[in-house]
């Protein structure tokens, strides 16, 4: 009798799986059949909210229902991606992930929820590569004269950021390891440093190459070099950091879609080869081309690489520099 009970209950286990499975799978087929939410957590006209409007208007026609942006900004970006991973794992909420997911973990020591275990990887979207800029009244016009001449006068080891333990910091502390600079950062909480930048009220900034092209164009401000593997097009006169001395020196931006955990494998699928199909798009590749940036559009086993990567990357810059923000 005994043994017919485990029998009896192990065929309910095996039922109610079974059911739970049919009905992830109706799910997915069904999926989408109502407007798909994108959590951003940066400001509205940001470079990942602009992204991700361009993406979300593709998205639509490929899935069929409305793309809505919705903006969570604040608290270096752990308002929007808690709100992401407070929701529902239904396949109408994904968050457009930045490099702060990479880095929140060692910043952060009382963080409230785990990205890596909390969000499921998608697709990474875009990658866009860091550049090293200072002011046209700067006596260096290559990465080594300005190394040697931050060394020399501590005016000109002054970095601008864009606060403590933004992305822009961390590369400008990995980059002072590597060539033993004892830099200066100052950094910028509620304004922007690049209009500093541009009047030489600050010598240099690392960043994307969109914040500073139109100054770069105006004279204004000059990039000494620029991560990636190879030389960009929109500066073709601008050496990599390898080219310049710096073979390991790798930093960069990115933007990437996610999903809260649990979240049906079948949807996430589907979700990243809707992705994948507007990052091939001949559109989105010029406008990512234009502004600096490449286009993706990864597997969700790529992109979960690719995080980890990053994680191991930023976590060694942070620990190294004991940057902690409480």
């Amino acid at each position: 009798m005994k043994n017919f009970k485990l029998t009896l209950r192990s065929i309910g286990y095996g039922v109610l799986i079974g059911l739970t499975w049919i009905s992830t799978l109706a799910m997915a087929q069904d999926w989408p059949s109502k407007p798909i939410k994108f959590i951003a957590p940066v400001p509205a006209g940001t470079g990942p909210d602009v992204d991700i409007r361009q993406i979300g208007k593709h998205l639509s026609a490929i899935l069929g229902q409305p793309i809505v942006i919705e903006n969570r900004p604040g608290a270096a970006s752990r308002i929007g991606v808690e709100a992401a991973i407070r929701s529902a794992p239904d396949g109408y909420t994904f968050l457009v992930g930045t490099p702060s997911l990479t880095t929140m973990q060692a910043l952060y020591p009382k963080l409230s929820f785990d990205p890596k275990k909390d969000l499921v990887p998608v697709s990474l979207a875009s990658i866009t590569n860091y550049t090293l800029s200072v002011n046209a009244q700067v006596p260096a016009k290559t990465l080594p004269e300005y190394v040697k001449l931050a060394k020399t006068d501590p005016k000109y080891a002054s970095i601008g950021t864009l606060g403590m333990g933004a992305i822009n910091h961390l590369a400008a502390a990995w980059f002072s390891n590597l060539v033993s600079l004892d830099a200066n950062y100052i950094h910028y909480s509620t304004t922007s440093p690049f209009s500093d930048l541009a009047s030489g009220q600050i010598p240099v900034v690392f960043d994307a190459m969109l914040p500073v092209m139109g100054q770069v164009k105006a004279g204004r401000v000059r990039t000494l070099a620029i991560s990636g593997k190879t030389r960009h097009p929109l500066l073709p006169d601008v050496p990599t950091f390898a080219e310049a001395g710096l073979p390991t020196f790798d930093p960069l931006v990115w933007i990437g879609i996610l999903a809260p955990a649990g979240t049906p494998g079948a949807i996430v699928s589907k979700m990243s080869a809707a992705v994948s199909q507007v990052a091939k798009m001949p559109e989105t590749v010029a406008a990512r081309r234009d502004v600096g940036s490449e286009s993706i559009g990864s597997s969700p086993e790529e992109f979960a690489a690719f995080l980890e990567i990053e994680r191991t990357k930023w976590s060694a810059v942070i620990k190294k520099n004991n940057i902690v923000v409480e």
